[in-house]
């Protein structure tokens, strides 16, 4: 693990650090949005106090702490792997080039010794059976702060939110007592907690680690701008049908889903997207704060 001199400082001084994911730039964006996000959210953080550490796989090395350089050839290349924790290995010992997704980043960011990491959705239990993201296992293993916008609009929503209670992941809403749905900033589905700072946060933290609790603290920050709740369902739902019909599943399912519903919402889904991932970096980056 390669951690970059200015993460490094940063986390010897006991300076905020927040995490930041790279299967967004890999994976979720288009060139050259990737890139021009990938720095929008960084200077998002540094404009909040704290230091961005953007984490990916370079030629098999794990970084810490992308410089510019490195982020733009990230951000540029094709021959990139989605490194979630089953391949994370088998992509570094092939010298492979891989953007992290959320537990891979989880995972390395606690390893790394950082207590906060911004995303934008989660992943979580999908309608089909036996599909379920490794992301809800590792946020049940990683005791740091996952700021997010709720899990993604595509997933069983309150299946989610059941096995996220079974893990033991510590859940609370931001200024809201209901589950956010990614692109909605609300849903009928009620969280066990609620907090009106980012103080709280950071005490919810605290707590966790003084009880010995291995899991993460997951807190759900509502897009200040999105989709009705019932306007969503209905795009996925007729979304889901259309693949159905069209035998489309697997690997392909997702992304099928998530370009329709960019195309049934007038791309108004994807603004979200891009919405979303600086309000949670900006807020991940005032918790740090309370934590440094």
């Amino acid at each position: 693990m390669l951690i970059s001199g200015e993460v490094k400082d940063a986390l010897q001084s006991d300076k905020p650090v927040v995490a930041l994911e790279s299967t967004v730039i890999t994976h979720g964006l288009p060139v050259p949005v990737n890139l021009k996000t990938a720095r929008r959210l960084e200077e998002a953080v540094r404009q909040e106090g704290a230091v961005p550490a953007t984490i990916g796989i370079l030629a098999g090395k794990v970084h810490v702490g992308l410089t510019a350089a490195e982020l733009e050839e990230l951000a540029g290349r094709n021959d990139v792997e989605k490194a979630s924790l089953w391949n994370l290995a088998a992509v570094v010992a092939a010298g492979k080039w891989g953007g992290t997704t959320v537990a891979t980043t989880a995972h390395l960011a606690v390893r790394a010794g950082i207590r906060v990491f911004a995303t934008g959705g989660i992943g979580g239990v999908h309608p089909l059976a036996y599909d379920e993201s490794s992301d809800l296992l590792a946020l049940s293993r990683t005791p740091l702060v996952v700021v997010s916008a709720g899990p993604k609009s595509i997933l069983d929503l309150p299946a989610t939110l059941e096995r996220l209670e079974s893990y033991g992941v510590g859940v609370v809403g931001y200024k809201t007592k209901h589950l956010p749905a990614f692109h909605s900033p609300d849903s009928p589905y009620e969280l066990p907690a609620t907090i009106w700072s980012e103080a709280e946060a950071a005490a919810h933290w605290r707590a966790a680690r003084e009880l010995g609790l291995p899991a993460a603290t997951m807190v759900f920050n509502p897009v200040s701008q999105g989709i009705p709740f019932s306007e969503v369902m209905s795009c996925v739902e007729q979304a889901n049908e259309e693949a159905r019909a069209a035998g489309i599943g697997g690997k392909d399912l997702t992304p099928y889903l998530l370009r329709r519903l960019s195309e049934l919402s007038d791309g108004r889904s994807d603004e979200i997207n891009l919405r979303l991932l600086e309000e949670n970096a900006r807020l991940a980056a005032r918790i740090a704060r309370h934590l440094a």
